[in-house]
Protein backbone atom coordinates (compact mmCIF):
# COMPACT_ATOMS: atom_id res chain seq x y z
CA UNK A 1 0.00 0.00 0.00
CA UNK A 2 1.28 3.49 -0.88
CA UNK A 3 1.18 5.78 2.10
CA UNK A 4 -0.54 9.12 1.58
CA UNK A 5 -1.62 11.89 3.86
CA UNK A 6 -5.16 10.50 3.71
CA UNK A 7 -4.17 6.93 4.61
CA UNK A 8 -4.93 6.19 8.28
CA UNK A 9 -1.86 5.20 10.29
CA UNK A 10 -3.58 2.05 11.59
CA UNK A 11 -4.30 0.95 8.01
CA UNK A 12 -0.70 1.60 6.97
CA UNK A 13 0.62 -0.46 9.88
CA UNK A 14 -1.86 -3.27 9.23
CA UNK A 15 -0.68 -3.47 5.64
CA UNK A 16 2.96 -3.73 6.72
CA UNK A 17 2.15 -6.33 9.35
CA UNK A 18 0.19 -8.39 6.82
CA UNK A 19 3.18 -8.32 4.46
CA UNK A 20 5.46 -9.51 7.26
CA UNK A 21 3.11 -12.33 8.27
CA UNK A 22 2.71 -13.48 4.66
CA UNK A 23 6.48 -13.45 4.21
CA UNK A 24 7.01 -15.30 7.49
CA UNK A 25 4.54 -18.02 6.48
CA UNK A 26 6.45 -18.53 3.24
CA UNK A 27 9.93 -18.54 4.80
CA UNK A 28 9.02 -20.70 7.81
CA UNK A 29 7.27 -23.21 5.56
CA UNK A 30 10.34 -23.50 3.32
CA UNK A 31 13.07 -23.38 5.97
CA UNK A 32 11.44 -24.13 9.31
CA UNK A 33 12.09 -22.28 12.54
CA UNK A 34 15.75 -23.29 12.79
CA UNK A 35 16.65 -22.51 9.17
CA UNK A 36 14.83 -19.19 8.79
CA UNK A 37 16.54 -15.84 9.37
CA UNK A 38 14.94 -12.50 10.06
CA UNK A 39 16.78 -11.11 7.03
CA UNK A 40 15.12 -13.77 4.86
CA UNK A 41 11.71 -12.66 6.10
CA UNK A 42 12.51 -8.97 5.63
CA UNK A 43 13.68 -9.63 2.06
CA UNK A 44 10.55 -11.67 1.31
CA UNK A 45 8.35 -8.87 2.68
CA UNK A 46 10.25 -6.19 0.77
CA UNK A 47 11.14 -4.21 3.88
CA UNK A 48 14.32 -3.52 5.82
CA UNK A 49 15.33 -5.58 8.83
CA UNK A 50 14.96 -2.66 11.23
CA UNK A 51 11.29 -2.27 10.31
CA UNK A 52 10.76 -6.00 10.75
CA UNK A 53 12.23 -5.81 14.27
CA UNK A 54 9.95 -2.87 15.02
CA UNK A 55 6.93 -5.13 14.51
CA UNK A 56 8.42 -8.37 15.85
CA UNK A 57 11.35 -8.17 18.26
CA UNK A 58 12.63 -11.66 17.56
CA UNK A 59 12.31 -14.58 15.19
CA UNK A 60 10.86 -16.64 18.03
CA UNK A 61 8.01 -14.18 18.62
CA UNK A 62 7.21 -14.08 14.92
CA UNK A 63 7.32 -17.87 14.68
CA UNK A 64 5.02 -18.20 17.68
CA UNK A 65 2.53 -15.88 15.98
CA UNK A 66 2.60 -17.88 12.73
CA UNK A 67 2.46 -21.26 14.42
CA UNK A 68 -0.37 -20.18 16.72
CA UNK A 69 -2.31 -18.92 13.71
CA UNK A 70 -1.72 -22.13 11.76
CA UNK A 71 -2.50 -24.52 14.59
CA UNK A 72 -5.65 -22.64 15.56
CA UNK A 73 -6.97 -22.96 12.02
CA UNK A 74 -6.09 -26.65 11.98
CA UNK A 75 -7.24 -27.75 15.42
CA UNK A 76 -10.04 -25.44 16.55
CA UNK A 77 -12.54 -26.78 14.02
CA UNK A 78 -11.44 -30.38 14.54
CA UNK A 79 -11.75 -30.08 18.32
CA UNK A 80 -15.22 -28.55 18.06
CA UNK A 81 -16.41 -31.41 15.83
CA UNK A 82 -14.98 -34.07 18.12
CA UNK A 83 -16.51 -32.44 21.21
CA UNK A 84 -20.00 -32.13 19.67
CA UNK A 85 -22.05 -34.75 21.52
CA UNK A 86 -24.98 -34.32 19.12
CA UNK A 87 -23.04 -35.82 16.21
CA UNK A 88 -22.92 -39.54 15.52
CA UNK A 89 -19.60 -41.26 14.80
CA UNK A 90 -20.36 -41.27 11.08
CA UNK A 91 -21.26 -37.58 11.15
CA UNK A 92 -18.05 -36.77 13.01
CA UNK A 93 -15.93 -38.67 10.50
CA UNK A 94 -17.65 -36.90 7.60
CA UNK A 95 -17.28 -33.46 9.20
CA UNK A 96 -13.63 -34.07 10.15
CA UNK A 97 -12.72 -35.02 6.59
CA UNK A 98 -14.66 -32.22 4.91
CA UNK A 99 -13.55 -29.48 7.30
CA UNK A 100 -9.89 -30.50 7.26
CA UNK A 101 -9.77 -30.55 3.46
CA UNK A 102 -11.59 -27.21 3.29
CA UNK A 103 -9.07 -25.71 5.72
CA UNK A 104 -6.09 -27.10 3.79
CA UNK A 105 -7.40 -25.83 0.45
CA UNK A 106 -7.92 -22.35 1.92
CA UNK A 107 -4.57 -22.39 3.77
CA UNK A 108 -2.21 -24.53 1.66
CA UNK A 109 0.89 -23.65 3.70
CA UNK A 110 -0.45 -25.08 6.97
CA UNK A 111 -0.08 -28.88 6.53
CA UNK A 112 3.55 -28.75 5.36
CA UNK A 113 4.42 -26.05 7.90
CA UNK A 114 3.02 -27.91 10.91
CA UNK A 115 4.39 -31.29 9.79
CA UNK A 116 7.79 -29.77 9.07
CA UNK A 117 8.03 -28.37 12.56
CA UNK A 118 6.79 -31.67 14.00
CA UNK A 119 9.81 -33.37 12.42
CA UNK A 120 12.35 -30.67 13.29
CA UNK A 121 11.14 -29.80 16.80
CA UNK A 122 9.29 -32.85 18.19
CA UNK A 123 9.55 -31.75 21.83
CA UNK A 124 8.04 -28.34 21.08
CA UNK A 125 5.26 -29.91 19.04
CA UNK A 126 4.50 -32.46 21.75
CA UNK A 127 4.11 -29.79 24.43
CA UNK A 128 2.08 -27.57 22.12
CA UNK A 129 -0.29 -30.27 20.93
CA UNK A 130 -1.03 -31.43 24.46
CA UNK A 131 -2.64 -28.02 24.93
CA UNK A 132 -4.39 -27.96 21.55
CA UNK A 133 -5.70 -31.49 21.08
CA UNK A 134 -7.77 -31.76 24.20
CA UNK A 135 -10.59 -34.04 23.05
CA UNK A 136 -8.94 -36.79 20.99
CA UNK A 137 -9.53 -39.33 23.77
CA UNK A 138 -13.21 -38.42 23.63
CA UNK A 139 -13.31 -39.38 19.95
CA UNK A 140 -11.58 -42.70 20.64
CA UNK A 141 -14.16 -43.40 23.35
CA UNK A 142 -16.95 -42.54 20.92
CA UNK A 143 -15.48 -44.98 18.39
CA UNK A 144 -15.34 -47.69 21.06
CA UNK A 145 -18.96 -47.05 22.04
CA UNK A 146 -20.11 -47.26 18.41
CA UNK A 147 -18.26 -50.56 18.02
CA UNK A 148 -19.85 -52.02 21.16
CA UNK A 149 -23.31 -50.98 19.93
CA UNK A 150 -22.69 -52.58 16.55
CA UNK A 151 -22.94 -49.25 14.71
CA UNK A 152 -19.55 -49.73 13.05
CA UNK A 153 -17.37 -52.75 12.34
CA UNK A 154 -15.10 -53.92 15.18
CA UNK A 155 -11.71 -52.31 14.67
CA UNK A 156 -8.92 -50.69 16.62
CA UNK A 157 -10.31 -47.19 17.33
CA UNK A 158 -6.83 -45.65 17.29
CA UNK A 159 -6.19 -47.16 13.86
CA UNK A 160 -9.52 -45.80 12.67
CA UNK A 161 -8.62 -42.29 13.83
CA UNK A 162 -5.20 -42.58 12.17
CA UNK A 163 -6.78 -43.77 8.92
CA UNK A 164 -9.27 -40.90 8.81
CA UNK A 165 -6.70 -38.19 9.49
CA UNK A 166 -3.82 -39.60 7.44
CA UNK A 167 -5.97 -40.11 4.35
CA UNK A 168 -7.14 -36.50 4.61
CA UNK A 169 -3.72 -35.01 5.43
CA UNK A 170 -1.37 -36.97 3.16
CA UNK A 171 -2.26 -35.42 -0.23
CA UNK A 172 -1.44 -31.96 1.11
CA UNK A 173 1.90 -33.08 2.56
CA UNK A 174 3.04 -34.56 -0.76
CA UNK A 175 1.37 -31.87 -2.85
CA UNK A 176 4.58 -30.52 -4.48
CA UNK A 177 5.69 -34.02 -5.49
CA UNK A 178 2.25 -34.95 -6.78
CA UNK A 179 1.83 -31.75 -8.79
CA UNK A 180 5.31 -32.01 -10.31
CA UNK A 181 4.99 -35.71 -11.11
CA UNK A 182 1.56 -35.50 -12.70
CA UNK A 183 1.76 -31.98 -14.12
CA UNK A 184 -1.18 -30.83 -12.02
CA UNK A 185 -1.88 -27.11 -11.62
CA UNK A 186 -3.04 -25.52 -8.36
CA UNK A 187 -6.57 -25.25 -9.74
CA UNK A 188 -6.58 -28.90 -10.78
CA UNK A 189 -5.20 -30.01 -7.41
CA UNK A 190 -7.89 -28.08 -5.54
CA UNK A 191 -10.56 -29.60 -7.79
CA UNK A 192 -9.21 -33.07 -6.98
CA UNK A 193 -9.34 -32.29 -3.27
CA UNK A 194 -12.95 -31.12 -3.58
CA UNK A 195 -13.74 -34.48 -5.19
CA UNK A 196 -11.70 -36.25 -2.53
CA UNK A 197 -14.03 -35.10 0.24
CA UNK A 198 -16.87 -37.21 -1.15
CA UNK A 199 -14.59 -40.07 -2.22
CA UNK A 200 -12.85 -40.34 1.15
CA UNK A 201 -16.07 -40.19 3.16
CA UNK A 202 -17.54 -42.99 1.04
CA UNK A 203 -14.32 -45.02 1.37
CA UNK A 204 -14.23 -44.77 5.18
CA UNK A 205 -17.96 -45.43 5.55
CA UNK A 206 -17.64 -48.60 3.47
CA UNK A 207 -14.64 -49.70 5.56
CA UNK A 208 -16.46 -49.35 8.90
CA UNK A 209 -19.82 -50.73 7.78
CA UNK A 210 -20.78 -53.55 10.20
Amino acid sequence: MIKTENTPIAEQELSTEEKILAAARSVFTKKGMSGARMQDIADEAGINKALLHYYFRSKEKLFDRIFEEASNKMFSILNSIIADEKLSVREKIKDLIENYINMAIANPYIPAFVMGEANQNPDFIKEYLIKKISVHKQLIAHFQEAISLGEIKPTNPVQLFMNVMSLAVFPFIVRPIFQAGFGVTDEQFNALMEQRKKHLVEFIMAAIKP
